[in-house]
């Protein structure tokens, strides 16, 4: 088979599934499905509002959609699975299919249009468009067209982000199609865009700088002024009398180190023999003689010269 046809089969094969299903699940509020091949088989997964319904009693009708997929079309191993949806105001086939519903009870269709809308766009749709066409209101068809939000008609967008769904109402009068478009809210658009906030700087007026040669200026004209005035050599007078007591801090603790050993120098019985001055302090003998500056023990060795 050329790939062309593979393709076209293919997309064949999903519609034929999709009309299928919606036939059999409408009272489980069909909204679509997906499917993907693996090499374990064709895995099959249906959207519904009750999930319950499509796998039924023991799962008995979920084994009979598979027996009758199996049968009517040409796939590896298919399995059924069925998943919840969330928020049916958010799925255009569940939509499309209550529209349906709706005018089939005898309700108006512009007030079945509408109340539809409301219910999409408080969901937190971005946009939805909704076009029901056939036998409205007489025997001439025409199409009537309902639009709110931001919606996407052309382009890739329309493949990646609008959900699409699409049922039809059987009257006296003929069938009439119920078309609904969705954009969720959680939709990239490929032209959003967002605002940057731009914290604008203060401009510096060229007056009002100042330069590093007109800061020196001012500097030396205080100077100059400090000079004409004195205050300059009162400082520098100021300063030298502080350098004078702190030195004369500093004497102080010396000199009265040096009186206090005076002092007791002459407390203690100094002796004169041979030229040598001796004393006892602390219960030894101490001597000073010429060559030394200070006592020392008379018991202390000295070195020849």
């Amino acid at each position: 088979m050329a790939i062309e046809k593979k393709f076209v089969q293919e997309g064949y094969v999903k519609a034929s599934m999709n009309e299928f299903f919606l036939k059999q699940l409408s009272r489980a509020g069909y909204g679509g499905m997906e499917i993907n091949r693996t090499p374990m088989g064709t895995q099959i997964t249906i959207f519904a509002e009750k999930p319950g319904m499509v796998i039924g009693k023991a799962g008995k009708v979920i084994r009979k959609l598979t027996r009758d997929i199996d049968r009517l079309y040409d796939l590896d191993n298919p399995q059924i699975d069925a998943q919840e949806v969330r928020k049916p105001e958010l799925n255009a086939q569940m939509m499309a299919s209550r529209l349906a519903s709706s005018i089939e009870r005898g309700w108006y269709f512009r007030k079945a249009g509408h109340n539809t809308m409301r219910a999409i766009m408080a969901s937190g749709a971005l946009g939805c468009e909704i076009v029901m066409s056939g036998k409205l209101t007489g025997s001439r068809s025409r199409v009537e067209k309902m639009v709110n939000g931001y919606i996407k008609h052309a382009g890739k967008p329309v493949d990646e982000i609008v959900d699409k769904g699409f049922a039809t109402a059987v009257r006296k009068l003929g069938t009439l199609g119920c078309s609904v478009k969705i954009i969720p809210p959680d939709a990239v658009l490929p032209d959003a865009f967002k605002l940057r906030d731009v914290v604008e700087e203060p401009e510096v007026k060229a007056e009002e700088s100042v330069t590093e040669g007109e800061v020196k200026e001012a500097g030396i004209a205080e100077l100059v002024e400090a000079e004409a005035t004195g205050q300059v050599a009162e400082a520098e007078e100021v300063a030298e009398a502080e350098i004078v007591e702190k030195a004369a801090e500093v004497e102080k603790p010396v000199e009265a180190a040096t009186e206090t050993v005076e002092a007791a120098e002459k407390s203690e019985d100094v002796t004169t023999v041979d030229g040598e001055n001796r004393r006892e302090h602390n219960g030894t003998w101490q001597h000073k003689h010429e060559g030394y500056t200070y006592w020392h023990p008379m018991a202390r060795v000295h070195k020849e010269a």
